[in-house]
């Protein structure tokens, strides 16, 4: 006898929002192994989306159950190695990113998950996308077998995602480091002169600087260098730093469902002694994971000359103490990056936690197009020297 099929669908607001919402809440996220997450979008299915310059939700339907969501959006990136000469800037490319793939437990096995991911692509041709792009954890085997063994997936990057909690005490911030606040237009200007070549750089970067969500856009450098930085022209030290601040907490929340019991017993302790033990200062406490919080999310992480990593250190400190003052409302209680695999001085730099964090993302990357251009291009991409480059990581996707 053959099984009904699900109906996939647009996302009505009007019929779906209470019943997305529900859905979300009953699926996890995060390394299995590790910690397991559940988002609250807050009322707003598609807030993860809805800052995207394109952007579609799917869900499938069973019998008037919901039982798979997914969701799309569309933009214009630098994608290095490819030059189409249709195009009238070299190495821009229109991708379509895959995100927020779920089906019921009950209900997967069935094609739902690959049905979903065909009208989504559909939706990408149909408006002249370049290349599909996927974000799953290395762990997940199940996501990355379908799309890489059933759709043609190619692994394309790996990079790290960098956890920090953020603690009652503020971080040291060095008095031999000058912090400095950019407006939109001189972070557009940095942004584009040093960062424009690297992979998956908005086009749109305006956008996103100037987006109610981004808190500012800040360089450090050694105090006593001049530094002058103007839309027509520019003076920087030998050493700088540039980090930019996105406010994920006011677009969906997180709460840690659960964790292996190490992480339990280091979470109560540590706060106890945070609390009646401040003389432990020195050692690392750990907020409430365990109610629902926000994040701040730190992009367009830039660094030049031998005293970078310090300003970049001093940079996170700084955004750490900004997130610090949130954090006794439940607004902000980690803040999180993403940096490409060959930065070592990144991943030296950063504080994070290991235990929340996850030193491989796993990347994945298809050819929308069959025309020899875009396939030979997309062999260069995912070629070994190219995994470990430098890759900026959209906010708006995060």
């Amino acid at each position: 006898m053959r099984l009904k099929q699900a109906e996939i669908r647009c996302y009505d607001s009007e019929a779906d929002r209470a019943r997305v919402e529900e859905f979300e809440r009953r699926c996890e996220v995060g390394p299995t192994e590790r910690v397991n997450l559940f988002t609250d979008t807050m009322g707003d299915p598609i807030c993860r989306i809805r800052n995207s310059p394109m952007h579609k939700m799917l869900v499938a339907e069973l019998d008037n159950q919901l039982v798979g969501v997914i969701q799309g959006s569309i933009k214009w990136v630098t994608v290095h190695d490819k030059a189409l000469p249709r195009q009238h800037e070299a190495n821009l490319a229109r991708v379509g990113y895959i995100l927020g793939l779920r089906v019921a437990p009950l209900h997967r096995q069935q094609g739902i998950a690959s049905r979903m991911v065909c009208c989504l692509e559909d939706w990408f041709i149909a408006n002249d996308v370049d290349y599909s792009y996927m974000a799953t954890e290395k762990d997940n085997e199940a996501s990355a077998r379908l799309f890489m063994e059933k759709f043609g997936y190619l692994k394309f990057r790996t990079p790290a995602i960098l956890v920090n909690p953020v603690r009652y005490r503020p971080c040291h911030v060095s008095s031999n480091v000058e912090i400095t606040k950019l407006k939109v237009e001189e972070a557009e200007f940095l942004y584009r002169k040093c960062m424009a070549s690297t992979d998956f750089f908005p086009h749109d970067i305006d956008k996103v600087l100037g987006n109610k969500l981004s808190l500012g856009t800040w360089v450090a450098y050694p105090r006593g260098e001049f530094c002058n930085i103007r839309s027509n022209g520019q003076a920087l030290p030998n050493s700088w730093a540039m980090i930019s601040v996105w406010n994920s907490g006011e677009v969906f929340k997180l709460r840690l469902g659960k964790a292996p019991l190490s992480c339990l017993l280091y979470a109560k302790s540590w706060r106890l002694m945070d609390r009646f033990l401040p003389c432990f200062k020195l050692l690392p406490s750990m907020p409430d994971f365990f109610n629902p919080f926000g994040f701040y999310f730190m992009y367009g992480v830039y660094h030049e000359g031998p005293l970078s990593g310090k300003l970049v250190r001093n940079l996170c400190h700084f955004v750490h103490n900004m997130a610090s003052t949130t954090i006794k409302n439940c607004r902000c209680k980690v803040v999180v990056t993403e940096v490409g695999g060959c930065d070592s001085i990144l991943r030296h730099n950063i504080p994070h936690w290991k235990l929340l964090s996850c030193s491989e993302d796993l990347w994945c990357i298809k050819a929308m197009k069959k025309n020899e251009a875009d396939i030979t291009s997309l062999h260069e991409l995912t070629k070994t020297p190219h995994i470990n480059k430098a890759l900026f990581v959209d906010p708006r996707e995060v």
